[in-house]
């Protein structure tokens, strides 16, 4: 899309009175809500625009994003403003009266400002992103653009495989960027001062700490297609970039944005823990945000305080991978009740671990609204959950149950994974078999009230996980699975959704590429490919004529086993965690051995050693002694 010279923004604004009627929710497009921020652009040296590259609605609720915001606008020097993809009506509308992409607050376009920063929470957004850009109408290839265009930078979880998309952004921030958003924007502001080229700003930004410039290496393979290795090309770069980690976590936002329309979620999101020791397989959000740091209880209160005073929300979450495994846990769950008793805020808990211990929490909670509570097994067999390292026992899954019935639920919400590495028929059958039996100890305990939702996704092979040499299971492999589960969890009482496979597969071919990946992006966008992570949406048809157009085979990617000495794209990319740990917690997979809790006894994974350098300047931390919980 190429709108010529820059719209100003008040030219936006008349126009947009003349389409936002003729649109859904046109409150997503307006801004203006409550604890936006709006600073004089005059007077601003920096000017940034954090995009989340999907619809109002779920980018809202994403911390990362307003974390960010928060930090950026305290500063005087530098701004940040939002964008967000707007739904398919609303992207006729900006084309057809030729309306550039625009931030919320100030309308200004997004090619008007120094630095967009896209977050990636998931691949599926990948195609979403160059979308923006061109209706930002900016260069998409970043080898094209010159140093009148905004830099592009990407971080999130998807980033920590960033070759797919490396021939679009110009650095990606690798990890945590609390600390490393404020060295950027210094190095930003030395550029311009300068009026070099836009190679020495991407030099300069290489020197950063967790920052990764792609354009500063080559990717090389071997005959067989497989990758070989990145070859430097720029001294400036480093041979691995290792992910930037915050030792103290900073006083997290308070003053929340407050929209229009109703998000995905609404309430105060507030993370009282970062990192995860359990060490389930399949979790790539376990392993990369390793080691655990936790808020002390007294700032977790005082935020909530404030925030509730800064929003009006009545819902508070809790957040973390793994809530209680926080080491103050009760005496936070206590506190809050002391402060917030008889405000009727409603405090929720994602993330528990299946105990009755949980329960117990929830209790203390104050919960009134007793409609659902959430488990995930991942695996209905001991065997299965031995292999994925989630070693919880039968016997403890139903006595989690029988507790969540006999303290006044009546809805079991159950996650479940398919395709796990060395999975069979008789696994999923187990399934149905314990989704029953808990129906059937509901009905025993609360009558026909209790209900029973199963929830099944696939699994996917993760970069910087255990898993990450094994294959997907196949697509038929896959149908056949889900065909017996929507077959035997039927009935009254019995509820099953899942994930499509095209879904999944997407996923997999995406989070496990390299770089000729660029071209089939490129291509799967131009014949139609956006919002990949809706179901209404995706079109498969593009993606499979894009691998075809480039020669590339998308099983290639997703269903063929890796040799374990096989070299990854991914591999520059260091996250602490040893690739020689997740090896061996491969090879352990493959002999059902489990390992308990790191915090039982240190498996030597890396992260410790890895960041020396913080312990020299008087920065330490130990992972929280594990608490075991045992019920009365």
């Amino acid at each position: 899309m190429n709108q010529g010279n820059l719209t100003l923004p008040q030219t936006i604004q008349e126009k947009l009175l003349s389409i936002l009627p003729l649109v859904q929710k046109p409150a997503r497009y307006t801004g203006g809500e409550l604890n936006q921020i709006v600073k004089d652009w005059q007077r601003i040296a920096v000017r940034v625009c954090l995009i989340f590259p999907d619809i109002y609605d779920i980018g809202m609720s994403n911390l990362g994003l307003a974390i960010l915001y928060d930090l950026i606008n305290q500063r005087e020097d530098a701004l940040a403003e939002r964008a967000f993809a707007p739904w398919v009506d609303m992207e006729n509308k900006l084309r057809e009266n030729q309306i550039p992409l625009y931030s919320l607050e100030t309308k200004h376009p997004l090619a008007a400002f120094d630095i967009l920063g896209f977050s990636l929470p998931y691949e599926s957004l990948y195609t979403n992103l160059l979308n923006i850009l061109d209706l930002a109408g900016l260069e998409i290839w970043a080898e094209k653009r010159t140093p009148q265009h905004p830099l592009i930078l990407a971080g999130g979880h998807a980033a920590f495989n960033p070759e797919p998309m490396a021939a679009f952004i110009d650095a990606f921030v690798i990890g945590e960027g609390e600390e490393v958003i404020h060295e950027i924007l210094e190095a930003y502001k030395a550029w311009r001062s300068t009026s070099t080229d836009r190679t020495s700003l991407l030099k300069n930004l290489a020197k950063i700490e967790g920052v990764y410039v792609p354009s500063f290496y080559i990717d090389h393979y071997k005959p067989d297609g497989t990758f070989s290795h990145l070859e430097k090309s720029e001294a400036a770069a480093s041979s691995t970039v290792s992910k930037r980690l915050v030792a103290h976590l900073p006083p997290p936002p308070h003053r929340f944005i407050v929209p229009y329309v109703e998000t995905v979620h609404e309430r105060i999101p507030i993370e009282i823990m970062r990192g995860c020791t359990r060490g389930c397989r399949f979790c790539q959000a376990g392993m990369v945000t390793r080691p655990i740091r936790e808020r002390p209880v007294s700032e977790i209160i005082e935020t909530i305080r404030k925030a509730v005073q800064a929003t009006g929300y009545n819902e508070v979450g809790l957040l973390s991978l793994s809530s209680s495994d926080y080491t103050h846990i009760s005496e936070l769950v206590r506190e809050v009740r002391k402060n917030f008793s008889t405000s009727h805020l409603s405090i929720s808990l994602p993330s528990l671990r299946i105990e009755t211990f949980s329960v117990q929490l929830m209790q203390e909670l104050g919960i009134t609204r007793r409609d659902g509570f959430t488990l995930a097994p991942e695996a209905a067999t001991e065997r299965m959950r031995n292999i994925i390292n989630k070693p919880i026992s039968t016997q403890s899954l139903l006595e989690t149950a029988r507790a969540i019935f006999e303290n006044g639920w009546s809805t079991i919400k159950l996650y479940f994974m398919i395709g796990h590495p060395q999975e069979t028929l008789e696994d999923v059958q187990a399934i149905v078999d314990l989704s029953k039996q808990i129906l059937s100890l509901g009905k025993k305990i609360i009558g026909h009230r209790a209900q029973i939702h199963v929830s099944v996704s696939t699994f996917i092979p993760k970069p910087h996980t255990p898993f990450q040499w094994v294959p997907c299971d196949t697509p038929e492999n896959i149908q056949q699975k889900l065909s017996l589960l929507q077959n035997s969890l039927r009935g009254k009482n019995l509820k099953l959704t899942w994930n499509p496979p095209e879904a999944t597969f997407l996923e997999a071919w995406l989070s496990r590429g390299d770089r000729r990946l660029a071209q089939v992006i490129y291509l799967a966008w131009k014949y139609g490919a956006k919002f990949d992570a809706w179901n209404d949406q995706r079109r498969i048809d593009a993606w499979l004529r894009a691998f075809r157009d480039c020669g590339l085979s998308p099983e290639f990617y997703t269903h063929r086993p890796r040799p374990i000495d096989e070299a990854f794209p991914w591999d520059h990319i260091d996250t602490g965690v040893r690739k020689e740990f997740l090896l061996q917690d491969y090879l352990l997979s493959l002999r059902q051995q489990t390992r308990a809790d790191c915090r039982q006894g240190c498996y030597a994974c890396g992260i410790m050693p890895k960041y020396k350098a913080l312990r020299e300047k008087g920065i330490t931390w130990k992972c929280p002694p594990l608490k075991v919980h045992v019920s009365a």
